[in-house]
């Protein structure tokens, strides 16, 4: 119906036109049950607001930025699914930037937004990443700013992130439950959080079994020839592992390679473990164990809380960092 505007939604409500305009822009000054009706007729007479004229009056973009490093890996790829709902209920479009694991890469992009091109910004910084600098600016300035995943733990903005240290401690327990002795960690760069966490977890365990000295931390990066070559030196040495935790999924595939091309048989020979989130890991010979996180569950949590900031709401002091609990899903390769 080409005549029907919000004068006249607003009239056979029977509300004003500034209270019609926010319900449709959902927000939180409006009550559910107004919202539900303003709607309701909308959708009846067929009103399409404006959401471009809209953002011109509020000077706001109605578009979000989220920046990864990379978007092969499955989790990432959940986490966006979680982002985008979320949007998508409030309005608002997403931009999707990648840093390819690129420090600076990542900090050419953040340059690049803090012209007001997006109305917040979340973030899962790369894993070169070892200055924080052009996200302190963003904290600086006032952005609405998140991160999710890998965090900059010193940092005021709120973070969204996964109970890695207690997961990697329950992993490397359940191969040492399933009789390995000597148990190497693939992690990622030392600058990440996620690799710190993931690192204590491991090293907690080992402790906890009296075996503290056996620690076996091998750093791998986005190359994967570099990394098979890496993990075929461990194999080959004089004292090789007999259980493999890789901190990502890419350093399992890694493994898989190597021991496929030695001849060393998964999990007779070599137990192995890693976080991933692809479901085709149950396909793989044997079928890979994994510490399974909740990516769409992060991802549409870091979004409602970057809304929060956007809409000027105010945190709870719980909301500022939120962890959420991965957990194990146990398949042949640790398997005795």
């Amino acid at each position: 119906m080409d005549n029907v505007n919000l004068k006249k939604l607003a009239k056979e409500l029977n509300l004003a036109i500034s209270t019609v305009s926010r319900a449709l822009r959902d927000s939180h000054e409006i009550s559910q049950e107004t919202k539900d009706r303003v709607k309701a007729l909308a959708e009846k007479l067929g009103f399409q607001p404006n959401p471009h004229a809209s953002s011109l009056r509020q000077s706001k973009s109605k578009t979000i930025a989220v920046v990864i490093p990379e978007i092969q890996n499955n989790f990432f790829a959940q986490i966006m699914n979680g982002v985008e709902d979320v949007a998508q209920q409030k309005g608002y479009h997403v931009l999707i930037y990648l840093t390819h694991e690129d420090y600076k890469r990542e900090k050419g992009i953040l340059d690049l937004l803090r012209n007001g091109r997006v109305d917040g910004l979340m973030i899962s910084v790369s894993n070169t990443t070892d200055n924080f600098e052009h996200l302190q600016a963003y904290c600086k300035a006032g952005i609405p700013f998140v991160f999710f995943d890998r965090v900059g733990e010193l940092m005021e903005a709120p973070q969204i992130m996964t109970d890695d240290a207690e997961a990697s401690c329950k992993a490397t327990d359940h191969l040492l439950k399933a009789g390995c002795k000597r148990i190497a960690f693939l992690s990622l760069s030392g600058n990440l959080s996620i690799s710190i966490r993931r690192q204590s977890g491991y090293k907690k365990a080992l402790a906890k079994y009296g075996l503290g000295q056996h620690e076996l931390i091998v750093e791998c990066g986005p190359e994967d020839e570099s990394n098979r070559q890496k993990i075929r030196e461990l194999l080959e040495s004089n004292k090789p592992p007999d259980g493999i935790f890789a901190a990502i999924e890419k350093f399992a595939v890694n493994t898989y390679e190597v021991c496929h091309a030695l001849k060393i048989k998964i999990p007779e020979k070599l137990k192995v473990i890693s976080y991933s989130n692809m479901a085709a890991v149950a396909l793989f010979d044997p079928p890979l164990s994994t510490i399974v996180q909740p990516a769409y569950e992060m991802g549409k949590q870091a979004a409602d809380t970057l809304f929060k900031i956007i809409e000027k709401k105010s945190l709870l002091p719980a909301e500022k960092k939120i962890v959420i609990p991965s957990c194990i899903k146990e398949r042949r390769s640790t398997r005795g």
